[in-house]
């Protein structure tokens, strides 16, 4: 890390550091803001890698490359020793994807897609003290899966722990420093560097994302603030926003949400539950097809979404549609006051925009990547506003029960 004079300064990571973002980048990018590290019982750098497991990871990556523009950095499979599993590392900016699928038929992956299909199997957090952190876990009763343990190859060493967290899901802890020494591999002990031979179109951005914003957990039925506690006693995460009732309602479905973040906010949890209402809503669909709590769906920064979700149109991504009636609100007109491009530029893309006291921001949700109706995307740009498009939820959740109704589920 790269620090300031104060304590309370924020900080650029070295992943954020590789994507040539500034802090004042950052801020716009994510929210990011200051805090007191020394006060922080579980100190989260940020994010070090969300891990999928997917049906075929080769393809898959090739997916994440040809339609997301994300760079191919490092691998692990058969060919370096893997028999298990191939595995690769795939980067955007500040952040990491790692795509793994099943080699060997009794991998445990191969269970775990049976029963999931695609999704994130672990979140993993760069932190500056691995056993710090497992010792706070620990102490709280969080369920430790991995004890803090050394990773070491030609590159240096990494010190890793995991724990466990809603559903299958997990938190490695990836402590990146060791004895003053930072790790210098392509990713993690085990992986090769790899570069893909693909060639990006000339009209493309050089990357149509920059950071990871937020990720977004689905939960059981009362089970929204058990999980809310666990990141508030296990991880001294804090609580940024609270959604519930008709914030959240559409006539036919409905659910809850609350907000935690680590303390500079370089990390946000929004934790949704099923409330009851009408017909099903997008969290019991999610849980029933993803068979139990899951990531639903993560929320990439960009500072240019209508670049962005044209050159994602461009490759086939496919987005949830908005009704031109969002558009021609005079209500939303006047809430919105003035945003960095025409209203009509939005419509035309079907991007939302929401604003609050901090500012505003735009944003615009994919339809789900794979088979089962479960993890999709959001892209997002900020300008000044810390919230997560409250004033969207109800097109929002429109647009995604049109989709429900299409597949039969609603």
């Amino acid at each position: 890390m790269v620090s300031t004079s104060s304590t309370t300064a924020m900080t650029l990571t070295a992943d954020e550091l590789k994507a040539d973002l500034t802090l004042e980048q950052l801020q716009q990018l994510v929210g990011l803001v200051e805090y007191d590290e020394d006060g922080d019982v579980f100190p989260v750098t940020g994010w070090d890698a969300i891990v999928f497991v997917v049906g075929n990871a080769t393809q898959t990556a090739h997916y994440y490359q040809s339609a997301w523009g994300m760079e191919l950095v490092a691998y692990s499979g058969p060919e370096n020793g893997n028999r298990d599993h191939k595995a690769f590392v795939l980067r955007s900016g500040s952040i990491r994807f790692v795509v793994q699928g099943a080699v060997d038929p009794d991998s445990t992956l191969a269970d775990h897609h049976r029963r999931h299909g695609d999704g994130v199997v672990d979140i993993a957090l760069e932190v500056p003290d691995v056993d710090r952190c497992v010792e706070q876990a620990r102490k709280v009763g969080a369920t430790v899966l991995v004890e803090p343990e050394i990773h070491t190859d030609e590159f240096g060493s990494v010190r890793i722990a995991a724990i466990a967290t809603y559903g299958e899901t997990r938190h490695t802890l990836v402590q990146r420093v060791v004895d003053g020494v930072p790790y210098a591999g392509p990713y993690l002990p085990g992986y090769v560097a790899k570069s893909s031979t693909r060639v990006r179109p000339v009209n493309q951005p050089k990357r149509i994302f920059q950071a990871l914003d937020h990720i977004v957990g689905n939960v059981e039925l009362g089970h929204m603030d058990e999980w809310v506690d666990f990141y508030n006693r296990v991880m001294g995460f804090v609580n940024m926003a609270e959604f519930i009732g008709d914030d959240i309602a559409t006539d036919y479905s409905a659910l809850m949400s609350k907000v935690v973040a680590n303390g500079n906010h370089r990390v946000k949890f929004p934790l949704n539950e099923p409330a009851i209402a009408k017909k099903k809503s997008q969290i019991d669909e999610y849980l029933e097809f993803y068979r139990g709590a899951g990531a639903q769906h993560l929320a990439v920064a960009t500072n240019d979404i209508l670049a962005s979700v044209d050159a994602l149109r461009d490759n086939g991504v496919e987005f949830l549609d908005t009704p031109d009636s969002y558009y021609e609100d005079p209500e939303l007109r006047a809430r919105i006051g003035n945003v960095r491009v025409p209203i009509e530029e939005l419509q035309k893309r079907g991007i939302l925009v929401d604003r609050d006291e901090d500012g505003y921001l735009l944003q615009i949700f994919t339809k789900p990547l794979g088979d089962r109706p479960t993890v999709f995307f959001e892209l997002i740009e900020r300008h000044g506003s810390l919230g997560f498009g409250k004033g969207n939820f109800k097109a929002l959740f429109e647009a995604i029960e049109r989709e429900q109704d299409k597949r039969g589920n609603l």
